[in-house]
């Protein structure tokens, strides 16, 4: 009954928050580097984050979280307060990396750091090593989140995947918040969108994936790859394109339209084909994941 109720209000809050932008003539302008082709309102993230922190509280009050795992989660309030402000006042690049390198210190703070990082041939144990790795992977998750949030449903249907996998992998209730959460707004979000998440929404959910991948690895050190498998269609296309901008001499604060998914767009392929075809890679990476758990 209580997911019923988180997905009516994250379904609920994002139908809000979307006709008051558009009341308001608050919304995403279409610009070079956009994949819409209309002005939307781009607020939906804070149905997403409002939900999943209510959710989080409900099941820390009915003890169904792990309290390393809660409090690690909650720091994503930082995050998601700072990119609220920055959707509005377009923040200064340099605040937002203090505010996302503070972020991942946090995190790792209350999962108790990074244990040990496995490479199957080699185990790193070293705690400044697997630390190290892990703040800066914190923040590329932030970021690289952020980066594949540009066409209807893609950067929901993500979190969703995520969610619903993690949940049959894990069994923890953490995930149908997530997933209820996610729903409501998607709802909303799907081609054609009538609201995007914006960076109240992406780095918070970025910021998700990169704290479960670290506290589930910390109980069994082959979790990591499952998280990595797992989301590998969104890191594989950031990271790629990133590789390939930087061989290039281009510079990497400059937005662009280089993804993997922005160029399947540009050859004329709809914003729900793009989505469900990578949705489509994913469950067939994740039945292979299922198959070896």
């Amino acid at each position: 009954m209580v997911y019923i109720l988180l997905l009516i209000f994250s379904f609920s809050l994002t139908y809000f928050i979307k006709n008051y932008y558009i009341k308001n003539a608050l919304v995403d302008e279409v610009k070079e580097r956009s994949s819409h082709t209309v002005p939307t309102p781009h607020g939906g993230g804070i149905a997403i984050a409002l939900t999943w922190f209510s959710g989080l509280f409900y099941l820390y009050l009915a003890e169904q979280i792990d309290l390393q795992l809660f409090s690690a989660l909650m720091v994503g309030t930082l995050i998601s307060l700072v990119s609220f402000f920055d959707d509005i006042y377009d923040l200064s690049p340099r605040l937002r990396l203090v505010v996302q390198a503070l972020v991942a210190l946090l995190g790792l703070y209350f999962l108790g750091g990074f244990t040990e990082l496995n490479f199957f041939f080699v185990t790193v144990k070293n705690q400044i090593v697997t630390n190290i790795f892990a703040f800066f992977m914190v923040i590329w998750f932030i970021n690289l989140y952020n980066f594949l949030d540009g066409i209807d449903g893609y950067a929901g249907s993500e979190s969703l995947f995520l969610a619903i996998t993690a949940f049959i992998l894990f069994g923890d209730n953490v995930f149908l918040v997530l997933t209820v959460s996610v729903l409501g707004f998607l709802l909303w979000n799907w081609h054609p969108a009538k609201i995007f998440m914006g960076d109240v929404g992406s780095t918070l959910l970025g910021y998700n994936v990169a704290i479960f991948t670290i506290y589930y690895a910390n109980q069994a050190s082959s979790n990591f790859w499952v998280w990595i498998v797992l989301f590998s269609v969104f890191w594989f296309d950031a990271t790629f394109t990133l590789f390939l901008r930087f061989r290039n001499g281009e510079k990497l604060s400059q937005a662009h339209k280089k993804h993997i998914y922005q160029k399947l767009t540009q050859t004329g392929w709809s914003h729900a084909k793009v989505t469900i075809t990578a949705m489509l890679l994913n469950f067939l990476l994740f039945s292979i994941i299922y198959t070896l758990y």
